[in-house]
């Protein structure tokens, strides 16, 4: 099945979508972008996960990231469907803050790796999984992760992706394992010591283990 791969620069594709048709490149402009995927319009799961999107929009905004969602329904059925989104997360009435792209022929689901070939609709058709692609201003692939449709995300867990990757964009740093703003970051190993010290005033530390090598070297970012 075809796919994208991290590092690939992401299609550029157009879509119709509830705020209009969209290129996708010129929808992103100069920021991160989000685009999250979901089996159907008025299923159980993915109206709880956009009325969470929706609810967590400023937290993106702050990171300077643009959510944009996609499902294989129709346009008309998206903006009904925002509706209930809306009103499951006690917002009856209002707008649903980020686009929905119409998939009805399912040609992005195919070209970007979509499909869940264990869900099947009424018709006999494969629903798309629940994929997400973080975009970085480069237009490249940063992250993506596949749930099943099965499986609903955890969006606390999507922001702290995005706030590792636009960190470790910008300093040569990686973060450990369950770290959240605020924790030590861990020195990448193609620094030398002399060029962490340099890099990282603030002081390096390094963790002693039974082999001696010093490869856990930790810092404040």
């Amino acid at each position: 099945m075809p796919g994208i791969l991290l590092g690939d620069v992401f299609p550029n594709f157009e879509a119709e979508t509830t705020i209009g048709k969209i290129t996708f490149h010129d929808f992103l402009g100069d920021s991160w972008g989000i685009l999250f995927s979901h089996p159907r319009d008025f299923t159980p799961v993915c109206t709880t996960e956009l009325a969470c999107a929706a609810g967590v929009t400023e937290e993106f905004k702050k990171r300077g990231v643009k959510m944009i969602a996609l499902s294989i329904d129709s346009v008309e059925d998206h903006r009904n469907w925002s509706k209930d989104v809306m009103a499951f997360g006690g917002e009856v009435g209002a707008p649903l803050p980020f686009p929905i792209i119409a998939d009805d022929k399912r040609q992005l689901s195919v070209q970007l790796g979509m499909l869940d070939p264990d869900e099947i609709d009424s018709d006999g058709m494969p629903l798309t999984a629940r994929c997400v692609f973080v975009i970085g201003p480069d237009k490249k692939l940063k992250l993506s992760i596949l749930y099943p449709a099965t499986t609903g995300r955890n969006f606390d867990e999507l922001l702290r992706v995005i706030d590792s990757l636009q960190l470790t964009a910008q300093k040569k740093v990686a973060t450990p394992v369950n770290w959240k703003p605020g924790d030590k970051v861990m020195v990448i190993p193609s620094l030398s010591e002399a060029e962490a010290t340099a890099l990282f005033p603030q002081g390096v530390t390094c963790k002693e283990l039974p082999s001696g090598k010093k490869y856990l070297r930790y810092t404040q970012p």
